[in-house]
C-alpha cells in the first residue's frame, strides 16, 4: 500500500505545468487565487500587483454570469419528470399533470434547501478559480461544500478522462485534528518547538474501489490513517466534484478561460504599465535656467504666483517629453485590446445611445455566450449532475424528500444555454393555446382544450402551488350542481307567478288553486336551501 505523501508528490510533476499557467494567469487577473504549492500560511506570501484592473473586472463578471447560468436564484437548474417510455404502461398517463405538480412542489423544496445553505458562495469562488486555471475542486460534506484550489490537490484519470484518484493536502492546527497525531520533536538542543510545527500536512486519499464499484477515502498524517477519516459513497453520487473549464484529450487537467487569452492581457499589462510609468513622468514639470541668465533660480522658485521679478523669458524653459503621438498610439491599442478582452469574457457594453432597446440587448448576449462554445456541455456532466445526484441522495436520507423511484422518475438538468425549463415550458404550452384561439376561435379552444389540465400544466411551469388555490374536480361539481338547483328553483317561481296573473287562479273562483301555488313555492325554496351531493 503506497503513502499519500508519495503519491501527492508523484502526481504533483504531472501537475506543475498547469499550476505553473495558473500561476501566471492569476497574477494578470485576480493574485490571491492561485499561488504556489508551500507548506507556510499563505498570509507570508506577498502578491503581486497588477497594473491593470480590466482581467479582474473580467473574471468576476464572467462568474456571476455562470453563477446565475448554473444556480439560478429565481427557479430550480433542474425538473423531475415522468419517463415517456412509462406512460401508459406502468403510469396511467392521466396522472401526468398531477405528477408534475407533485415534482414541482419537490424542486421548491430542493431550492429552498440550495438557497439556505451556503453552497452559491463556494461554488461562485469555484467559479473563478475555473476561469482562471481551469481546475476547481469541491467536496460536499455534511457542514456544506468546501473548495479546494488547484495548488492543494492532484488528480488522476482514465483513458476516457474519468476521475480514478484524489489526492487532497491541507495545513491543519494539531489541536484541532485531536490526540490521534504522534507528539512532535523539539527542532533545536534546547528543546523549542518551531511555531511550523503547529500545523500538520493532512492528505485525503480518494480512489474508486473496483471491486465494490464504490468512492472509498481516508486521511492521513505522517503516514498514519486517522481513525474514523474512512467513508464510502455511491459511484453516481460522490461528494468530490472535480471541475474543468475546457477540456484537452490526454490531459488530467483543465484549461481556463484567462489561459486562452493570455496574449492580450500579457499585452494589456504591459502598456498599461508603460502609460502609468510614462503619464508620471510627463506629468513632472520641471524648469531650466539659462547659466547666463541674469535671472537666479532661487528668485524663480520663490516668486510667487502673479509676483513680477527681471528676466527674459527665453532664459527660461519647460522640459517637455513630447511623446504625445506615441502615449497616444499606446492607449488606442490598449483600448482595442480592453475591448476584445471584456467581449470575449461577457463583459456588456451596450451602445451609448438614448434608445437601447431589451431586444438589442438581449441578442448580444446570445452573440456573446456562443463564444462560451461547449462549456455549459461540460460543466453540467462534471458538475450539476454529481451535485443534483449528491443532493437528492442527502435530503433522501434524511428524509427531508420522498424517495424518487429512479426506474419511473428522471432529473433532467435545465440550466445554462440549453434552459428548456418549466420556463420554456410555460412559453410554449402559452403559445400553443394562444396559436389554437387566433387560428380556430375560441370556440374550438374551449371544445378541444381541457382548461383545468391547462391550468395544472401553467401551475407547474410556473413553479405555483395550486393547493387552495385551484378548484378541484369535485368543488366544481358541487357549484354546478348548486347552480342547477338554483336555476330549477328560479324557474318554478317564475311559472308560479305567471299563473298567479291568470283567471284560473283567481281564488274567488278556484280556491284550490293558490294552495297549489304556494305549495310549489314552498318545493323550489327548500330546493334552493338543500346542499348539493
Amino acid at each position: 500500500m503506497y503513502k499519500a505523501k508519495q503519491r501527492y508528490s508523484q502526481l504533483s510533476s504531472n501537475r506543475s505545468q498547469f499550476l505553473d499557467t495558473a500561476i501566471q494567469c492569476s497574477a494578470l487577473t485576480l493574485p490571491y487565487l492561485v499561488q504556489r504549492d508551500t507548506t507556510s500560511r499563505s498570509g507570508s506570501v506577498k502578491l503581486t500587483q497588477p497594473w491593470q484592473s480590466v482581467g479582474a473586472k473580467a473574471v468576476v463578471t464572467l462568474a456571476a454570469k455562470l453563477m446565475l447560468a448554473l444556480l439560478p436564484p429565481q427557479t430550480s437548474f433542474f425538473k423531475l419528470q415522468v419517463r415517456d417510455d412509462k406512460l401508459g404502461e406502468d403510469i396511467d398517463p392521466t396522472l401526468k399533470s398531477e405528477l408534475d405538480l407533485s415534482f414541482s412542489k419537490i424542486e421548491r423544496m430542493i431550492a429552498e434547501y440550495i438557497a439556505a445553505s451556503n453552497d452559491r458562495v463556494v461554488v461562485h469562488q469555484a467559479l473563478k478559480h475555473l476561469i482562471v486555471s481551469g481546475n476547481a475542486l469541491i467536496y460536499m460534506g455534511k457542514d456544506g461544500l468546501k473548495h479546494y484550489p488547484l495548488q492543494r490537490y492532484v488528480v488522476n484519470r482514465d483513458g476516457d478522462g474519468n476521475v480514478t484518484e484524489i489526492i487532497t493536502k491541507e495545513l491543519i492546527h494539531r489541536d484541532i485534528i485531536g490526540d490521534e497525531l504522534p507528539e512532535r520533536k523539539p527542532n533545536d538542543p534546547n528543546g523549542d518547538y518551531s511555531s511550523d510545527e503547529d500545523d500538520v500536512e493532512v492528505y485525503t486519499c480518494v480512489k474508486m474501489d473496483s471491486k465494490s464499484g464504490r468512492w472509498v477515502w481516508h486521511q492521513e498524517v505522517d503516514d498514519m490513517i486517522l481513525p474514523g477519516s474512512r467513508s464510502t459513497a455511491p459511484k453516481n453520487a460522490s461528494p468530490w466534484l472535480v471541475l474543468r473549464f475546457n477540456t484537452v484529450d490526454g490531459e488530467d487537467y483543465g484549461r481556463g478561460r484567462v489561459e486562452e487569452f493570455l496574449g492580450d492581457l500579457k499585452s494589456l499589462e504591459g502598456i498599461s504599465q508603460a502609460l502609468v510609468e510614462g503619464s508620471a513622468v510627463a506629468a513632472k514639470v520641471v524648469f531650466l535656467v539659462s547659466p547666463s541668465s541674469t535671472t537666479k533660480p532661487q528668485t524663480l522658485s520663490q516668486a510667487g504666483n502673479g509676483a513680477i521679478i527681471q528676466g527674459r523669458p527665453e532664459d527660461v524653459g519647460v522640459i517637455q517629453v513630447g511623446k504625445g503621438a506615441d502615449f497616444a498610439t499606446a492607449a488606442n491599442l490598449g483600448i482595442s485590446i480592453e475591448k476584445r478582452v471584456l467581449e470575449a469574457f461577457l463583459v456588456m457594453n451596450p451602445r451609448n445611445a438614448e434608445r437601447v432597446t431589451a431586444e438589442e440587448v438581449r441578442l448580444t448576449q446570445m452573440e456573446l455566450e456562443q463564444q462560451l462554445g461547449g462549456l455549459f456541455s461540460l460543466l453540467t456532466v462534471e458538475f450539476l449532475v454529481p451535485y443534483l445526484n449528491r443532493t437528492l441522495l442527502v435530503l433522501q436520507r434524511s428524509n427531508q424528500i420522498p424517495k424518487i423511484p429512479k426506474e419511473y422518475v428522471r432529473p433532467k438538468i435545465v440550466a445554462g444555454v440549453n434552459a428548456l425549463g418549466r420556463g420554456q415550458d410555460r412559453e410554449a404550452l402559452t403559445t400553443f393555446v394562444t396559436t389554437i384561439a387566433q387560428t380556430l376561435g375560441a370556440e374550438a379552444l374551449l371544445k378541444y382544450v381541457d382548461p383545468a389540465e391547462a391550468i395544472k400544466r401553467l401551475a407547474a411551469a410556473q413553479g405555483i402551488d395550486v393547493l387552495n388555490l385551484v378548484k378541484s374536480q369535485q368543488q366544481l361539481n358541487q357549484e354546478a350542481q348548486a347552480a342547477q338547483n338554483a336555476q330549477m328553483s328560479q324557474s318554478v317561481v317564475d311559472q308560479a307567478g305567471q299563473l298567479a296573473g291568470t283567471p284560473m287562479m283567481d281564488p274567488d273562483k278556484n280556491p284550490e288553486a293558490m294552495e297549489q301555488a304556494q305549495g310549489l313555492v314552498g318545493q323550489a325554496i327548500q330546493s334552493m336551501q338543500q346542499p348539493p351531493e
